[in-house]
């Protein structure tokens, strides 16, 4: 394992992202919202989370560095830990975008004739998604020895998550009602028995 190597890996961790998610973005765009909670807020959060596991990281392995300030000792054992937690990463998500199929969106919507998913990779976790997004911010912590661009990941999808899931679940309770209320009582947010 090599500095060059865990550079790639976390490349092809976006890279993965952006195919499951382009294939799936395509089938949702096809249903029609019947409501949104879109605007400002949410463009924001969805702009500072984009910065943290997309921006930051990527001006960080295009530069070789950058900032260079922020270096540490590269960690092969550390970057092999960044492997694994990156491929289960995409299969979270992979997995969750399958699962939801058309009822999959970027922003808090729910679609025309949106069922409420409570089987597979949803039956003990209700945001699979963001699971997926923690682990891709841990896996950007261990790939890139970087202070700045390692942890600008959990930052920023940290203020994504801790500013969102509230309002996504009021809207699904709003829409889904005593179901909703009930698969929360028998579920976890993000990981099982845990949280």
């Amino acid at each position: 394992m090599t500095p060059a190597i865990a550079k790639a890996v976390f490349l092809l961790l976006a890279a993965g992202w952006y195919v499951v998610r382009f294939k799936h973005a395509r089938k949702s765009r096809r249903t029609p919202i019947l409501s949104s909670a879109r605007g400002p807020r949410e463009t924001a959060l969805l702009l500072i989370s984009l910065t943290g596991l997309g921006i930051i990281p990527l001006l960080y392995v295009a530069t070789g560095g950058f900032p260079r300030f922020a270096r540490y000792t590269f960690n092969p054992a550390q970057a092999w830990l960044g492997v694994l937690v990156a491929i289960a990463a995409l299969v979270m998500f992979h997995l969750t975008h399958r699962a939801l199929g058309r009822n999959w969106s970027v922003s808090l919507d729910v679609r025309e004739s949106h069922k409420l998913v409570t089987g597979g990779i949803y039956r003990r976790v209700r945001h699979p998604m963001y699971t997926a997004f923690w682990l891709w911010a841990v896996a950007q912590a261990l790939l890139l020895p970087n202070w700045f661009a390692g942890l600008s990941g959990i930052v920023g999808f940290g203020i994504l998550f801790f500013g969102r899931v509230g309002r996504e679940e009021q809207m699904m309770l709003t829409s889904f009602g005593d179901e909703y209320r009930e698969y929360m009582s028998r579920s976890y947010r993000l990981i099982p028995w845990v949280y």
